[in-house]
């Protein structure tokens, strides 16, 4: 048969259309995985759910994940904790000093996750902890840790350098930390956990947040010279 013959031309684009649709199953059964995990929660989101959601078989999705909590695995893997090696490198490559390198990091963990669905997997895993100490783990060991060891790293540049002055690294992680979690927090809460007449920007308020603690921060704490470097 002729390779310009129509039959053969349209079997071929037949088969590419699904070749594209298999690659691209994995995604589509995350992306569903992710919104049902955080409209539902774990433990009452069924894998079958999850699979008409993506518009395949339960079988199909047992291709790709071998189970429900290894599909987690993947979600928490795809949207947060995968980006730990990427994040790394920009904090070995950035050549700004430590208070903008603190800027950069707290804003860019909200672009990449506090402003996206996946910014719901930490409240999530705080509500069904109790019940899932093997995912709890896991979170401890794929996001918590890298992520708390990353602050550790920029906070240690900035001393080293002689831009802030000696601290505890270990306890000074959370004081970078919890201002975010707090918004994430209000963000899922729907300003709950705060005054719910107060509109929060986002931006505005990671530089409120980081205005009070480079005070504390820095070797210079000159007010009028933080307060410059944070509005530029």
């Amino acid at each position: 048969m002729s390779t310009n013959c129509p039959i053969r031309k349209i079997a071929n684009t037949v088969r590419a259309k699904r070749e594209r649709r298999k690659d691209a199953r994995p995604g589509e059964l995350l992306a569903a995985a992710l919104d049902l995990f955080l409209e539902k929660g774990y433990a009452a989101t069924r894998v079958e759910e999850v699979a008409q959601r993506a518009g395949v078989s339960k079988g199909t999705l047992f291709l790709y994940f071998s189970s429900k909590a290894e599909l987690f695995k993947a979600v928490v893997r795809e949207n947060i904790s995968g980006r730990f090696t990427e994040w790394g490198e920009e904090l070995n490559t950035f050549e700004g000093s430590s208070e903008e390198l603190l800027n950069y990091c707290m804003n860019s963990w909200w672009e990449r996750v506090g402003a996206t669905r996946a910014s719901g997997l930490p409240k999530l895993m705080m509500s069904e902890a109790g019940n899932f100490p093997e995912l709890v783990q896991f979170f401890q060991q794929e996001v918590v840790q890298p992520g708390n060891d990353l602050v550790k790293r920029i906070l240690q540049r900035g001393v080293e350098r002689g831009e802030f002055r000696a601290i505890d690294p270990d306890y000074s992680v959370f004081s970078v930390i919890a201002p975010l979690m707090f918004l994430n927090l209000w963000k899922h809460g729907r300003g709950s956990c705060g005054d719910a007449r107060l509109e929060l920007d986002p931006s505005r308020y990671i530089a409120s947040q980081l205005h009070i603690l480079l005070h504390g921060l820095s070797s210079n704490t000159g007010a009028d010279s933080t307060d410059k470097k944070i509005k530029q």
